[in-house]
């Protein structure tokens, strides 16, 4: 498969993130979208990338800039956990564990294709500081090696204006439960 997106669909995405990025300025203050923009059309892999994103219906927008690397952080900032990445379990250990009615696939592999990075606990709170994330559904995030060596994985969700950190087993999926990813550019 080509991760290389035709000319008219890079344009079209860019068209897309540009709306989205001048509609939701308080998430990236005093930041220019033109040279966002001359940093995607400069990596053709990650313009890739964030197509997957919105195909996925995460619709990704930049959170950050991090002046020692020069790049910026796109993230998944759909309200809620990204349709188009549900009923999924954590990995792909998880996904062999189930003996029947197996998900299309798991979280950890899932967003590999897609050349992105599952949110740590971390990054996951960060994010909810932009806005109300995850009131209806959850999202799958980074889960520590200790937790996952006893067959665990946590998620995230919002719930009562709180950020709730929770468990489940790894080989779980649930309709209302997807993942969220970021993307340094």
């Amino acid at each position: 498969m080509s991760k290389q997106l035709s000319a008219e669909a890079a344009k079209e995405l860019l068209n897309v993130l540009k709306k989205r990025f001048e509609k939701h300025m308080d998430r990236h203050k005093c930041m220019d979208w033109s040279k966002i923009q001359a940093k995607l059309e400069a990596n053709p892999k990650k313009l890739w990338s964030l197509d997957e994103m919105e195909a996925t219906e995460g619709e990704p927008d930049v959170i950050a800039y991090d002046q020692q690397k020069d790049e910026y952080l796109f993230c998944d900032c759909s309200p809620e956990s990204p349709k188009g990445r549900r009923s999924l379990c954590y990995d792909q250990e998880a996904w062999n564990s189930r003996k029947e009615h197996k998900p299309a696939g798991s979280v950890l592999e899932r967003a590999a294709e897609m050349g992105i990075e599952l949110l740590t606990e971390e990054q996951y709170r960060e994010l909810q500081k932009l806005g109300n994330f995850d009131t209806k559904t959850s999202s799958w995030v980074k889960t520590p090696e200790a937790i996952r060596k006893l067959g665990g994985a946590i998620f995230c969700d919002k719930r009562y204006g709180t950020v709730f950190m929770y468990h489940n087993g790894a080989e779980s999926m649930y309709a209302a439960r997807g993942f969220r990813g970021m993307l340094s550019v």
